[in-house]
């Protein structure tokens, strides 16, 4: 186990990150404690050297049944500008992280949680999963949550479930591109676990150097992008795993890669 948390548990297993949200009985749902441990773990995990993913899943029933309303109360609106700031600060930091992310997703994922969902990198979820974009029926709305959303989704489907509210199922996130997998929920651990340690099995400085770029990439304009991705694959041909990629393959032998 690493660092000292009182709402997550996290730990570390051959190369792959562990975060558990571990408020079982409020269904996992955000505090400004378990927010800024959530941000926390993660930087923790990025600078971990051994770290090559990281799994993200929620202890008991639930993944993520959204932010505890009831810390809305009594606050100026100042505070509660720094209060939402620190909740949605999640999405920003796995975005700039250069370790993949993957969401493992049982029963729930609501508000504040299918917004980690669509902001990690990768996300499995079991059959029977349950999605929404629910704070319009509480009288607020999933503003965080739609930046990421309408990034996977696109424009129509992602008003679509922060107007409305509705709830969906697993296999209507794979359908739409909110998860990579459904497996049934007795598989998925096995199969987050799997995945996660098919990328850890890459080389860490492509995959670090390639999901950065990705997401610089991703708001340029046609043009720049080409130019940016262009210097960032100049740059890992001419390092230590690029020539022992090239030359693990020409050899067919299995590559050794340097820890980052």
């Amino acid at each position: 186990m690493t660092g000292s948390y009182q709402s997550l548990k996290v730990g570390i297993e051959e190369h792959v990150g562990q975060i558990v949200f571990d408020r079982p009985k409020e269904l996992n749902t955000f505090t400004s404690v378990l927010a800024a441990e959530f941000n926390a773990a993660l930087r923790e995990l990025e600078d971990d050297e051994t770290v090559r993913v990281i799994v993200v899943k929620g202890e008991g029933k639930a993944f993520c049944a959204g932010i505890d309303v009831r810390e809305i109360e009594d606050k100026s609106a100042l505070d509660l500008y720094n209060w939402v700031t620190l909740m949605e600060k999640m999405s920003l930091t796995m975005a700039s992280m250069g370790t993949p992310v993957i969401a493992s997703v049982q029963d729930l994922a609501v508000a504040n949680g299918i917004g980690i969902v669509a902001s990690a990198d990768l996300a499995v979820a079991a059959e029977g999963a349950r999605f929404g974009a629910t704070a319009v029926n509480v009288g607020l709305f999933c503003m965080g949550p739609a930046v990421p959303l309408i990034r996977n989704l696109g424009r129509k489907k992602a008003l679509e479930l922060i107007l409305t509210g509705d709830m969906i199922k697993a296999d209507e996130a794979l359908r739409i591109g909110l998860v990579n997998r459904v497996v049934p929920g007795e598989r998925l651990e096995e199969e987050t676990q799997a995945l996660a340690g098919k990328i850890a099995q890459k080389s860490p400085l492509a995959v670090q150097l390639g999901k950065s770029s990705f997401y610089k990439m991703e708001d340029l304009d046609y043009e720049q992008a080409f130019e940016l991705v262009n210097n960032h694959f100049a740059m890992l041909c001419s390092s230590e795993d690029g020539h022992e990629g090239v030359q693990a393959f020409l050899n067919k032998r299995s590559p050794r890669w340097k820890m980052r």
